[in-house]
């Protein structure tokens, strides 16, 4: 499959260009690569790791939800510049995916997890810059916060802290993956009983409490895991290419 065809398809299937982002962020191709994609290596974040681990699998692209560019126009030098040298000399192009792989219905961060809890999906919440990036759904059957937490620990195999400010039984929940506490306020003026999400800061804590819905952190991490996976499973199944997942985590 050649580079260029497969990411005007991921570019359209996302909606990227039309999706608001962070002001730094940069959605697309961020290194060019070889002409011709045979293997991709998904991975959340673009850590040196991930480089070398996408040149030593021999990747022709490196699929991330993270890349390379935050803070806006920066010199090519240490670490960065070992990150894209690493690329070009291993021949690995590198695309990275921020909120749109969030936002996705079907191949999203949000979404997938939201499903992987057994929630079924209402609707979209935790607008950003007027696009939403969350989703929320309702249980099957009412749970109890300590159910709701074996269900997020689960899915994201790993331990999850909770602040337990909501009502005793738990049937509506929103789902936004990684730093997404910031829309605890939305979530509780749609009356939802729950928020999951990966990471918050001290007065999230306290937020959650207040606001009355409980709080579920299962990991900044490990609650964007389930989009570059889904992706890199769609464009093999569509294209016909063989992908691979490198687990790097960060325990945040």
């Amino acid at each position: 499959m050649k580079l260029e065809p497969l990411l005007q398809y991921v570019d359209t299937y996302l909606g990227v260009s039309g999706h608001p982002d962070y002001r730094t962020a940069l959605n697309g191709l961020q290194v060019g690569g070889v002409g011709d994609v045979e293997h991709v290596v998904a991975a959340v974040d673009v850590s040196e790791a991930a480089v070398e681990e996408a040149v030593e699998r021999g990747a022709d692209l490196l699929l991330v939800h993270h890349g390379l560019f935050w803070a806006g126009l920066q010199p090519l030098t240490g670490r960065l510049l070992r990150k894209v040298r690493g690329l070009l000399d291993g021949g690995v192009a590198l695309y990275a995916v921020h909120l749109p792989l969030d936002s996705h219905p079907e191949v999203g961060n949000s979404a997938l997890l939201a499903r992987a809890l057994g929630l079924a999906i209402r609707g979209s919440f935790a607008p950003y810059d007027g696009a939403d990036i969350g989703w929320w759904g309702e249980a099957a059957q009412p749970l109890t916060p300590e159910e709701l937490r074996a269900k997020v620990s689960g899915a994201v195999e790993g331990p999850v802290h909770v602040a337990p400010g909501g009502p005793d039984r738990i049937e509506r929940v929103g789902v936004v993956t990684g730093g997404g506490a910031s829309f605890l306020q939305d979530a509780a003026a749609m009356g939802l009983d729950a928020l999951v999400t990966g990471e918050a800061s001290h007065h999230h804590h306290i937020d959650a409490m207040e606001m009355g819905l409980h709080l579920f952190l299962g990991g900044h991490y490990a609650t964007e895991t389930f989009g570059v996976k889904a992706l890199a499973a769609h464009l093999g199944e569509r294209f016909g290419l063989t992908w691979e997942f490198v687990d790097l985590p960060t325990g945040l």
